[in-house]
């Protein structure tokens, strides 16, 4: 028998995989949100996480992002 779960497959370059996979070990058990590592670089997760990776990795540019004094 065959057994399917709905996913959204993510791929990038390592150090953003190893931010996606600290993100995921931070989380509760019942919380975490990767269903399976492909490889270095591909994720396969749960769909409604998207947004909140997004959002993650959105705030952790702007903090690592260099702003010329005035």
């Amino acid at each position: 028998m065959v057994n399917a779960t709905k996913g959204l497959f993510i791929s990038c370059d390592i150090p953003m995989a190893q931010f996606i996979v600290k993100m995921n070990a931070a989380l509760p058990a019942s919380q975490k949100f990767i269903i399976h590592v492909l490889d270095d670089t591909h994720f396969f997760v749960q769909p409604d996480v998207a947004g909140m990776i997004r959002s993650a990795i959105s705030e952790f540019r702007d903090q690592n992002s260099y702003e010329k004094p005035t």
